[in-house]
């Protein structure tokens, strides 16, 4: 009789661990086919391993901005014909008081404007800037046009149009009075915007020449 009870209990034993481990194994089954990320998460790292960072690097805006002003179909006649390319003017400026132009040709369009971008940055004119406007009337010439600049009060605005708009607004003048004489050629009018800016003179550099004061030259006592 002993030997019979052992031989059940020993039987009954066996089938709870295999119950057992048939629920162990489902369970983890399940918990792999459910939480798949969270097994790998819950690893142990090894000694000396470092964790790999991921650094996103988002693009720099550059200060300089462009403007294209003009892009004309131009033709030139060679010995076998005439050859066509387009020829592109773009401002270049940083609204910090540095402007330019750039005039390029190339057989296609974008990469006309983008030699011209090269050419504006490398003809930069500084623009003495007083209060958020230009120190005094000036007139500036080119060819058969020229473009006439007066300084404004705050709230006025940039008071010019086409491309002599584009260069003023570009170099970082808020308020300003502009009229373009004679002829209406972009190209003309840019260069005469550029002239006259390049003209402008700083109270201080008056009072150097003169030999005073800057109180003297403003009046004030």
């Amino acid at each position: 009789m002993s030997e019979e009870k052992e031989i059940q209990a020993s039987e009954t034993v066996q089938e709870v661990n295999v119950e057992a481990n048939e629920a162990n194994e489902n369970v983890s089954e399940e918990a792999k086919g459910d939480d798949n990320v969270e097994v790998k998460q819950l690893r142990p790292q090894r000694k000396g391993q470092r964790r790999r960072k991921i650094e996103t690097v988002e693009p720099v805006e550059s200060e300089w901005k462009e403007q294209v002003v003009q892009i004309r179909r131009v033709t030139k006649v060679v010995k076998g014909g005439k050859k066509l390319s387009f020829r592109a003017i773009v401002i270049v400026g940083n609204k910090k008081g540095q402007v330019g132009m750039g005039v390029a040709k190339a057989a296609e369009v974008i990469v006309a404007i983008q030699k011209a971008v090269a050419d504006g940055r490398k003809n930069l004119v500084t623009v003495p800037i007083f209060k958020t406007t230009i120190p005094h009337m000036i007139t500036g010439k080119s060819g058969a046009g020229s473009v006439v600049l007066k300084p404004a009060s705050q709230g006025t605005g940039v008071i010019a149009g086409g491309a002599v708009r584009a260069v003023l607004e570009l170099s970082g003048i808020e308020n300003i009075l502009a009229k373009s004489l004679g002829s209406k050629s972009p190209l003309n009018a840019v260069n005469a915007t550029l002239n006259a800016l390049k003209s402008l003179r700083t109270f201080k550099q008056v009072a150097d020449e003169r030999g005073i004061s800057m109180k003297q030259l403003l009046g004030q006592n």
